[in-house]
């Protein structure tokens, strides 16, 4: 349940013949002893597709780690919510001023446990099911990107995130959600269009609650 799509994931035939390409590339890749090194590295944990996976271009993972590290301020508490490329993005060393801050990514898939006391196990069906170094209102930013284009999925993430939050959202989802999410957090969609690895037929978008760059990129 990572950067998203759709409720049931819906992609072109194009896109699904080149996931195969990837799919079958990646396990050439891993037998050849090629497979990324870094543990940071968006390719580090492959996409899965059937968990909803899709992974942010490094141009899209670079500005929303960049926003967050800006608007987390110094010494600041990011949460990255069903985002792990960003956060992956956040611990490269990349981003100027990443080292001020710190991390901690909500995922519900376990393969992100390598990241040890930064990885805590998230499912939206329970969104408020977190241990006590995700205390309430103890984030400065949280950037969320809800696994499933629904109602029912942004409402309960909406819950993780008024309670991490200290005020400050950014959220990433589908167009189709700007009403719902307009409502359930008072955000604006931003001009920023973010891009993901693999090609998504639905329009992706970001959001946020507060006076952004991202606004009028």
């Amino acid at each position: 349940m990572s950067d998203s799509d759709d409720d049931v994931p819906t992609l072109s035939a194009h896109t699904l013949a080149a996931l195969q390409e990837f799919y079958s590339e990646t396990q050439v890749a891993v037998d050849h002893g090629t497979a990324p090194t870094d543990q940071f590295a968006v390719g580090a944990v492959e996409e899965d597709w059937r968990m909803s996976q899709f992974w942010y271009s490094d141009e899209t993972a670079t500005q929303l780690a960049e926003e967050a590290v800006r608007e987390a301020g110094e010494g600041g508490r990011i949460a990255c919510v069903s985002a792990p490329s960003v956060y992956q993005k956040l611990k490269q060393g990349s981003v100027v001023g990443s080292e001020r801050v710190s991390a901690v990514v909500l995922e519900y898939d376990r393969r992100f446990a390598t990241y040890g006391e930064d990885f805590i196990f998230y499912d939206y069906n329970e969104p408020l099911s977190l241990p006590a170094s995700a205390a309430p209102h103890s984030f400065d930013i949280v950037l969320a990107d809800p696994p499933y284009l629904s109602e029912e999925c942004l409402s309960k993430v909406t819950q993780t995130i008024k309670y991490l939050s200290k005020g400050k959202v950014l959220l990433c989802t589908g167009a189709i959600m700007e009403n719902l999410a307009k409502e359930l957090l008072d955000v604006k969609m931003c001009d920023f269009l973010p891009k993901h690895n693999r090609n998504l037929s639905n329009e992706f978008r970001c959001f946020v609650n507060y006076p952004s760059r991202l606004l009028t990129c």
